[in-house]
């Protein structure tokens, strides 16, 4: 396996080394657990989406449909529905996203699991892959989508949507892994990725379906690239790190240290994070610190004045829109999640129904409800993801409360049952308990050399209506 020093030729060789010699047995077994909780985690959260999202579900499955395509592989709780693998590929990883409740690295501000594990999967499918097969593929497109991130943020961010961008070189890896390609073909595969990276983060405002739309692609990406490299096609060498490359074009202020380092030592799988609530991962701790003041106070709505939120500076400027219609809309923005975690003290997914979204109390407070860029709390991010949130009451009273990792962080992880109850919950429109139960075994026995088929049959839905 590639020891993270760079060759001289440079970071993109050395991923491409790196993915193609990464194998099962160099996994410390922290990272396999991690792996395995990830991919369940992701497959929850694409098949919560055709209860919690059910229009973009079904206009995913009908998109997919247009082509005509065949295949082994399956749109996740969309019954009996097989295509290609790019395609299932670029419905799950949308359906993954689609309720924004998705897996996050925070340096890289990333929603890593929506493009590595779709493309995985359905190649597994295509391929009749291992447990370990995809394990080993998952854990290099987590690792090298997470490395590209954190190279070009935090600048990239301004305008481009990293899931989409960074998560391509991510889908990429994993698909060469999964595919056995060597490692000049996996090279290519990186320098296909990065001459298709693309998504802006212009939905912060409208709230529309392009953010859920870019992990897709990305994850299509992905196989396109891969499928390229493995039959002869021919990409930039030194994609990432050309003067014309992927780092000049897309950072102010690139680091092409992040491409390698520890690379194959320290995995970054380690440092995403689980959602703890299905919204924007910076909404997190404004939501606990929020739901913290109103139980412990017993604040009733009809007492709250204002809410404040002071925080890093990337909430400002990208998650805090008031004018809110629409579920993703209301999912991006803080104060929206401020808003209602104090009228209801709960965030799940009641909270962002279109009627819960339109009725007037939380439209009344959200109007009250402002975001603060603090320069000390800004100096934290991206280690932290601070939030100080103050309630001034109708009779001036003013009760504050601080978080700094939001729960699913590294630094407060959800634990294994609480993993496989957020799967339970994502599932119960879809699977019975029994199908659930069977899954999460399955999940959990990946790391046995086994075929990956048992699995990905029960994914296959046969059941219910589109």
């Amino acid at each position: 396996m590639n020891d993270g020093r760079v060759t001289p030729e440079g970071p993109t060789a050395a991923l491409g080394a790196f993915v193609a010699g990464l194998r099962f047995e160099d996994l410390p077994a922290p990272v396999v657990r991690q792996a395995t909780d990830f991919i369940l985690d992701a497959v929850g959260c694409a098949i919560g989406a055709w209860r919690d999202d059910p229009e973009k579900a079904r206009i995913l499955s009908r998109v997919v449909a247009t082509f005509h395509s065949s295949g082994a592989s399956a749109i996740w709780g969309s019954p009996g529905q097989f295509s290609d693998a790019a395609l299932t590929a670029l419905a799950n990883g949308a359906l993954v996203n689609a309720a924004d409740f998705d897996d996050t690295h925070k340096r890289a501000l990333l929603h890593t699991g929506s493009v590595v594990v779709p493309p995985v999967l359905a190649l597994a499918a295509e391929r009749g892959l291992s447990g370990r097969d995809v394990i080993t593929a998952v854990v290099a497109g987590y690792e090298v989508a997470v490395r590209v991130g954190m190279s070009v943020m935090p600048s990239h961010y301004r305008y481009w949507h990293s899931t989409a961008t960074n998560g391509t070189f991510g889908a990429a890896a994993a698909a060469a892994k999964a595919m056995g390609l060597d490692a000049e073909a996996s090279r290519m595969a990186l320098g296909f990725a990065g001459t298709q990276a693309a998504g802006l983060n212009t939905f912060f405002t409208s709230g529309d379906m392009t953010k859920s739309l870019h992990p897709g692609k990305a994850a299509f990406n992905g196989i396109l690239s891969a499928r390229l490299a493995a039959v002869g096609g021919t990409a930039p060498p030194t994609m990432l790190e050309h003067e014309k490359g992927y780092l000049a074009a897309f950072s102010t202020e690139p680091k092409p240290d992040a491409l390698v380092r520890g690379l194959g030592r320290e995995w970054e799988i380690l440092q995403n994070g689980f959602k703890f609530f299905p919204s924007i991962l910076a909404s997190h701790s404004p939501i606990q610190a929020t739901l913290a003041i109103v139980t412990e106070h017993d604040l009733s709505p009809d007492r709250i004045a204002a809410i404040t939120n002071e925080t890093y500076n990337t909430v400002k400027t990208h998650f805090s829109a008031k004018d809110v219609t629409t579920s993703m809309g209301a999912r991006v923005s803080v104060p929206y999640c401020c808003a209602v975690a104090a009228l209801d003290r709960q965030v799940g997914q009641a909270q962002f129904t279109p009627e819960r979204v339109g009725r007037t109390d939380v439209q009344d407070l959200l109007a009250r409800t402002e975001v603060v860029a603090d320069a000390d709390l800004n100096a934290l991010y991206p280690d932290k993801f601070p939030a100080r949130v103050t309630i001034t009451t109708t009779d001036g009273q003013r009760f504050t409360a601080s978080r700094d990792f939001p729960k699913g962080d590294p630094q407060d992880p959800l634990t294994p049952a609480e993993i496989e109850a957020k799967f339970a919950d994502n599932v119960s429109g879809r699977f019975d308990q029994e199908r659930t139960r069977r899954i999460i075994s399955l999940v959990r026995a990946l790391d046995d050399d086994a075929p990956a088929k048992p699995l990905l049959d029960l994914l296959a839905d046969k059941q219910g209506e589109e």
